[in-house]
């Protein structure tokens, strides 16, 4: 008699979440941005949301939840209700950085979450001040093995993306420079630019202008070929520097549990909002290269990255409380 009751109950519960997979989306959809307005994350995170609600017939509404580097609104992501009403954008840091560095947050990133899709990568770079002693990577790399210990380099902050991209070049070229952490890569950048912090480490979309302008000297890029805005500059790939040359990422994830037919109807939203060519334009003009692709190619990205940072945390000793 109890098995039947089961077996009854999950016949209902099964038809219950077809019927919602059916009906999705009947309202609006919630779209956590885990990082303050006006940012490359804002910006990929917002053009999707504006398309996605054309495509769907419902609004995306956009919610910034920032701080914590991204932990905040990563963990208000995942505690939502696993209906598809509640979305949010995965990045390098909060899917792979923070969960690396800080062992003790509140979500899991491959347990907590659902992917739909990469929307967007971009590149990133090392650059230097002009007025440091090397014209090109090969020249930077001379001058940092001549002298461990006695150039530094500046990110956004402590288990931010720029510092683990840096702590990963160090690892794989066997130099050595010190991390001068910041508040943010605009902080970081206006003392690359004084001369007070030689070498910057960043996401390009924030550094592009003042490279455009004179005012950072580029050397290595992170991506799968020269960029057609740097041709001059070699990838970390073709200075056979494998593991630094993955590019950031920003995706789309939904709450564990969430149904696959659901998965399936917000994946198909976005990799057609991300045909739209003005969206293409916005991305591109932010430095973000489109993406689109399956829930199961973004949820490799996650764990691949997740499994890197794991590994250069142990390898680097990096703590955030350093």
């Amino acid at each position: 008699m109890q098995a039947g009751k089961t077996a009854l109950t999950l016949a209902l519960a099964a038809a219950a979440s077809f019927a919602h997979a059916q009906s999705f989306p009947s309202k609006p959809i919630r779209l956590i941005i885990p990082f303050a307005p006006g940012g490359t994350t804002d910006i990929v995170g917002r053009g999707a949301a504006d398309q996605m609600s054309r495509i769907l017939g419902q609004p995306v509404v956009v919610e910034n939840r920032a701080g914590g580097g991204g932990s905040i609104g990563a963990d208000a992501i995942a505690k939502s209700a696993p209906d598809g009403y509640t979305i949010g954008i995965s990045t390098v840091s909060t899917m792979a950085v923070n969960p690396a560095c800080n062992p003790k947050l509140s979500y899991d990133p491959i347990k907590d979450f659902k992917p739909i899709t990469n929307l967007a990568n971009v590149a990133n770079v090392i650059a230097v001040n002009p007025n440091f002693p090397a014209k090109n990577y090969k020249e930077f790399l001379t001058v940092l093995k001549a002298n461990p210990g006695k150039y530094s380099y500046a990110s956004s902050g402590t288990c931010g993306f720029g510092h683990m991209l840096g702590e990963q070049f160090k690892v794989s070229t066997k130099t050595f420079m010190v991390h001068i952490p910041y508040r943010g890569a605009g902080p970081a950048l206006n003392d690359v630019l004084a001369g007070q912090v030689p070498i910057m480490v960043d996401n390009l979309p924030s550094s592009m202008p003042y490279i455009k302008a004179g005012k950072l000297r580029p050397l290595v890029v992170a991506w799968n070929k020269r960029l057609d805005s740097l041709p001059d500059v070699p990838t970390f790939g073709e200075m056979g520097l494998k593991e630094p040359n993955d590019p950031a990422w920003y995706g789309l994830v939904a709450p564990a549990g969430t149904p696959d037919e659901v998965i399936r109807k917000l994946n198909e939203a976005a990799v057609k909002a991300l045909q739209d060519k003005d969206f293409q334009q916005r991305l591109r003009t932010a430095g973000a290269e489109p993406s689109g692709n399956s829930p199961a190619q973004h949820a490799a990205e996650i764990k691949k990255e997740y499994d890197k940072m794991k590994t250069l945390v142990k390898v680097q000793n990096i703590k955030l409380e350093q």
